[in-house]
């Protein structure tokens, strides 16, 4: 097995919106490279999560306190989303998305 792995993500596809590449898991918490022209749900993850666009454009709609708050994220953005907060991506064309999660979350 190679020790190292090299990673286009521009050029990574899927054959449906939110399909992924699993890049690693690292003692729990997985690495994965989304592709995606649609949204997904609104949802609450059971851990943390790191969201990092890596191509294409973003819309994170999130909660807090009950009013909803929109940002546009482009390539080389990031959201943080803390355990409990509810949170979408909607995004604008095709995006390739970086997630760094707990293995198994929403």
């Amino acid at each position: 097995m190679s020790a190292g792995r090299v990673v286009r993500s521009r050029d990574f596809t899927a054959d449906r919106a939110w399909g992924a590449l699993d890049i690693a898991n690292l003692d729990g918490t997985t690495v994965r490279l989304h592709w995606t022209d649609q949204p997904y749900v609104w949802h609450v993850n059971d851990g943390r999560e790191v969201f990092v666009v890596l191509d294409g454009d973003v819309e994170m709609r999130y909660r807090e306190q009950g009013e909803e708050l929109r940002v546009l994220l482009g390539a080389g953005d990031l959201f943080y989303a803390e355990v409990g907060c509810e949170h979408v991506a909607h995004p604008r064309g095709a995006a390739r998305i970086l997630v760094v999660e707990q293995e198994g979350s929403v």
